[in-house]
Protein backbone atom coordinates (compact mmCIF):
# COMPACT_ATOMS: atom_id res chain seq x y z
CA UNK A 1 0.00 0.00 0.00
CA UNK A 2 2.91 2.52 0.86
CA UNK A 3 4.32 1.65 -2.26
CA UNK A 4 0.79 2.75 -4.32
CA UNK A 5 0.96 6.18 -1.85
CA UNK A 6 4.67 6.79 -3.12
CA UNK A 7 4.18 6.40 -6.74
CA UNK A 8 0.93 8.84 -6.12
CA UNK A 9 3.25 11.21 -4.33
CA UNK A 10 6.13 10.91 -7.57
CA UNK A 11 3.41 11.86 -10.09
CA UNK A 12 2.16 14.66 -7.78
CA UNK A 13 5.71 16.42 -7.56
CA UNK A 14 6.81 15.30 -11.29
CA UNK A 15 3.36 17.14 -13.09
CA UNK A 16 3.28 20.93 -12.63
CA UNK A 17 -0.12 22.13 -11.11
CA UNK A 18 -2.43 23.71 -12.65
CA UNK A 19 -6.02 24.96 -11.69
CA UNK A 20 -9.33 22.14 -12.29
CA UNK A 21 -11.70 24.80 -13.56
CA UNK A 22 -12.67 22.03 -16.23
CA UNK A 23 -16.04 20.10 -14.47
CA UNK A 24 -16.73 22.39 -12.10
CA UNK A 25 -15.17 22.25 -8.11
CA UNK A 26 -17.38 20.35 -6.09
CA UNK A 27 -18.19 16.67 -6.41
CA UNK A 28 -20.79 14.31 -4.86
CA UNK A 29 -20.44 10.35 -5.15
CA UNK A 30 -21.06 6.75 -4.11
CA UNK A 31 -18.91 4.17 -3.16
CA UNK A 32 -18.35 0.52 -2.39
CA UNK A 33 -15.84 -0.12 0.45
CA UNK A 34 -14.06 -3.20 2.04
CA UNK A 35 -12.03 -3.11 5.40
CA UNK A 36 -9.93 -5.91 6.15
CA UNK A 37 -9.35 -5.41 10.30
CA UNK A 38 -5.87 -6.50 11.30
CA UNK A 39 -7.59 -6.94 14.96
CA UNK A 40 -10.14 -9.05 14.04
CA UNK A 41 -9.01 -10.89 10.82
CA UNK A 42 -12.32 -10.39 8.93
CA UNK A 43 -13.29 -7.92 6.11
CA UNK A 44 -16.24 -5.54 6.77
CA UNK A 45 -18.48 -4.10 3.35
CA UNK A 46 -20.15 -1.04 3.27
CA UNK A 47 -21.38 1.88 1.04
CA UNK A 48 -22.22 4.90 0.89
CA UNK A 49 -21.32 8.70 -0.13
CA UNK A 50 -18.84 11.32 -0.49
CA UNK A 51 -19.08 14.99 -1.12
CA UNK A 52 -16.21 16.99 -1.53
CA UNK A 53 -15.04 20.23 -2.56
CA UNK A 54 -11.58 21.11 -4.67
CA UNK A 55 -11.06 25.46 -3.83
CA UNK A 56 -8.02 24.88 -5.76
CA UNK A 57 -6.27 22.86 -8.71
CA UNK A 58 -4.18 20.57 -6.18
CA UNK A 59 -6.49 20.26 -3.50
CA UNK A 60 -9.32 18.58 -2.44
CA UNK A 61 -11.71 18.98 1.00
CA UNK A 62 -14.38 16.25 1.43
CA UNK A 63 -16.52 14.61 3.77
CA UNK A 64 -17.49 10.94 3.66
CA UNK A 65 -20.33 8.63 5.37
CA UNK A 66 -20.10 4.56 5.05
CA UNK A 67 -22.20 2.31 6.52
CA UNK A 68 -21.77 -1.47 7.36
CA UNK A 69 -24.42 -3.51 7.47
CA UNK A 70 -23.80 -6.66 8.41
CA UNK A 71 -23.00 -8.45 11.62
CA UNK A 72 -19.06 -7.94 12.60
CA UNK A 73 -16.87 -10.37 12.25
CA UNK A 74 -19.78 -12.81 11.05
CA UNK A 75 -19.26 -15.55 12.97
CA UNK A 76 -19.68 -14.80 16.81
CA UNK A 77 -20.82 -11.24 16.04
CA UNK A 78 -20.46 -8.34 18.07
CA UNK A 79 -21.78 -5.76 16.29
CA UNK A 80 -24.77 -5.42 14.21
CA UNK A 81 -23.88 -2.90 11.40
CA UNK A 82 -21.18 0.19 11.91
CA UNK A 83 -20.99 4.02 10.83
CA UNK A 84 -17.84 5.13 9.37
CA UNK A 85 -17.57 9.36 9.02
CA UNK A 86 -14.11 10.55 7.68
CA UNK A 87 -13.28 14.61 7.01
CA UNK A 88 -9.98 15.58 5.35
CA UNK A 89 -7.99 16.43 2.20
CA UNK A 90 -6.59 15.16 -0.87
CA UNK A 91 -3.82 16.23 -3.19
CA UNK A 92 -3.03 15.48 -6.73
CA UNK A 93 -3.04 17.52 -10.06
CA UNK A 94 -5.01 16.33 -13.09
CA UNK A 95 -3.32 15.00 -15.73
CA UNK A 96 -5.75 15.06 -18.53
CA UNK A 97 -8.55 12.43 -17.70
CA UNK A 98 -6.55 11.68 -14.88
CA UNK A 99 -6.21 12.83 -10.84
CA UNK A 100 -3.81 10.76 -8.96
CA UNK A 101 -3.83 11.58 -5.15
CA UNK A 102 -2.80 11.14 -1.86
CA UNK A 103 -5.07 11.43 1.26
CA UNK A 104 -5.34 11.90 4.71
CA UNK A 105 -8.27 12.14 6.90
CA UNK A 106 -9.73 11.52 10.19
CA UNK A 107 -13.13 10.93 11.75
CA UNK A 108 -14.45 8.07 13.57
CA UNK A 109 -16.04 4.38 13.80
CA UNK A 110 -19.59 4.07 15.27
CA UNK A 111 -19.70 0.21 16.10
CA UNK A 112 -23.23 -0.75 16.68
CA UNK A 113 -23.84 -2.79 19.91
CA UNK A 114 -24.89 -6.96 19.21
CA UNK A 115 -28.42 -8.05 17.78
CA UNK A 116 -28.16 -10.40 20.34
CA UNK A 117 -26.30 -11.70 23.54
CA UNK A 118 -22.91 -12.95 23.49
CA UNK A 119 -21.10 -15.20 25.91
CA UNK A 120 -18.16 -12.98 27.58
CA UNK A 121 -15.42 -14.50 30.23
CA UNK A 122 -15.06 -12.47 33.35
CA UNK A 123 -11.56 -12.02 33.22
CA UNK A 124 -9.38 -8.54 33.45
CA UNK A 125 -8.45 -7.27 31.38
CA UNK A 126 -11.61 -8.43 29.33
CA UNK A 127 -11.66 -9.08 25.87
CA UNK A 128 -11.59 -6.27 23.01
CA UNK A 129 -14.66 -7.58 21.61
CA UNK A 130 -16.91 -7.59 25.14
CA UNK A 131 -15.62 -3.73 25.15
CA UNK A 132 -17.39 -3.46 21.67
CA UNK A 133 -19.76 -5.36 22.27
CA UNK A 134 -22.28 -3.04 23.88
CA UNK A 135 -21.50 -0.30 21.46
CA UNK A 136 -18.54 2.14 20.93
CA UNK A 137 -17.45 4.85 18.71
CA UNK A 138 -13.49 5.08 17.91
CA UNK A 139 -11.14 7.49 16.99
CA UNK A 140 -9.91 6.79 13.44
CA UNK A 141 -7.64 8.07 10.91
CA UNK A 142 -7.47 7.30 7.26
CA UNK A 143 -3.97 7.60 5.17
CA UNK A 144 -3.23 6.61 1.91
CA UNK A 145 -3.82 7.16 -2.21
CA UNK A 146 -6.04 6.61 -5.33
CA UNK A 147 -6.96 7.44 -8.91
CA UNK A 148 -9.62 9.47 -10.04
CA UNK A 149 -10.36 8.52 -14.09
CA UNK A 150 -12.64 11.29 -15.64
CA UNK A 151 -15.20 9.61 -17.52
CA UNK A 152 -16.87 12.84 -19.03
CA UNK A 153 -15.86 16.32 -18.75
CA UNK A 154 -18.25 16.25 -15.59
CA UNK A 155 -18.37 12.06 -14.63
CA UNK A 156 -15.67 9.99 -13.11
CA UNK A 157 -14.64 7.02 -11.12
CA UNK A 158 -12.61 6.48 -8.16
CA UNK A 159 -10.81 4.45 -6.42
CA UNK A 160 -8.60 4.55 -3.44
CA UNK A 161 -6.44 2.75 -0.97
CA UNK A 162 -5.77 3.09 2.85
CA UNK A 163 -4.29 2.60 5.98
CA UNK A 164 -7.19 2.63 8.75
CA UNK A 165 -5.65 3.69 12.11
CA UNK A 166 -8.54 2.27 14.88
CA UNK A 167 -8.16 3.49 18.52
CA UNK A 168 -9.19 0.69 20.57
CA UNK A 169 -10.22 1.28 24.45
CA UNK A 170 -7.70 -0.58 26.53
CA UNK A 171 -7.07 -2.03 29.19
CA UNK A 172 -8.28 -4.83 27.33
CA UNK A 173 -7.36 -8.43 25.94
CA UNK A 174 -6.75 -8.05 22.30
CA UNK A 175 -7.78 -10.56 19.59
CA UNK A 176 -4.14 -11.49 19.35
CA UNK A 177 -4.32 -12.61 22.96
CA UNK A 178 -2.26 -9.93 24.11
CA UNK A 179 -3.08 -7.34 27.31
CA UNK A 180 -3.32 -4.10 26.87
CA UNK A 181 -2.98 -1.17 29.47
CA UNK A 182 -4.22 1.49 28.01
CA UNK A 183 -5.86 2.51 24.58
CA UNK A 184 -3.80 1.48 21.44
CA UNK A 185 -4.12 1.79 17.95
CA UNK A 186 -4.41 -0.98 15.12
CA UNK A 187 -4.31 -1.17 11.35
CA UNK A 188 -7.07 -2.21 8.88
CA UNK A 189 -6.23 -1.84 5.18
CA UNK A 190 -9.22 -0.10 3.45
CA UNK A 191 -10.33 0.08 0.06
CA UNK A 192 -13.09 2.10 -1.95
CA UNK A 193 -14.38 2.11 -5.62
CA UNK A 194 -16.65 4.12 -6.76
CA UNK A 195 -18.34 6.86 -9.52
CA UNK A 196 -19.30 10.50 -9.01
CA UNK A 197 -20.28 13.73 -10.61
CA UNK A 198 -18.57 17.24 -10.48
CA UNK A 199 -20.62 20.75 -10.98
Amino acid sequence: MWHVVGICFALLIAVPARAQSAGGRFEVGAHVTAAHSGQFDATDVGFGGRFAWNPVGLLGLESEITFYPGEFPRVDGFSRARIEGLFGATAGARIGGLRPFVKGRFGFLNIRAASQPFACILIFPPPLSCQLGGGRTLPEFDLGGGLELFTSRRTFVRVDVGDRLLRYPGPVLDNHRRARDRAFFDQDFRFAAGAGLRF
